[in-house]
């Protein structure tokens, strides 16, 4: 995430020289490209922290400080 980001609340993501833009609510692709595994596996990621990734969204978007999120197990 970057701060004061445009809408819609999204991430960024980067997997061996390719990178992604996800949107949080949806999980849809809004921009770029990954492999079919490595989108699974952030679709995968993404829906177990949603809640946290909407929360660091709204920090983001006021410049408050982000935390990390806990990768898959």
């Amino acid at each position: 995430m970057f701060w004061n980001d445009h809408e819609p609340p999204h991430f960024h993501v980067e997997y061996s020289g390719q990178t992604a833009v996800m949107d949080i609510r949806t999980l849809a692709l809004i921009h770029g490209k990954l492999p079919g595994r490595a989108l699974g596996l952030t679709v995968e990621w993404a829906t177990l922290h949603r809640e946290e990734l909407l929360e660091l969204w709204e920090r983001a978007r006021t410049s408050r400080e982000l935390s990390r999120i806990d990768p898959l197990p």
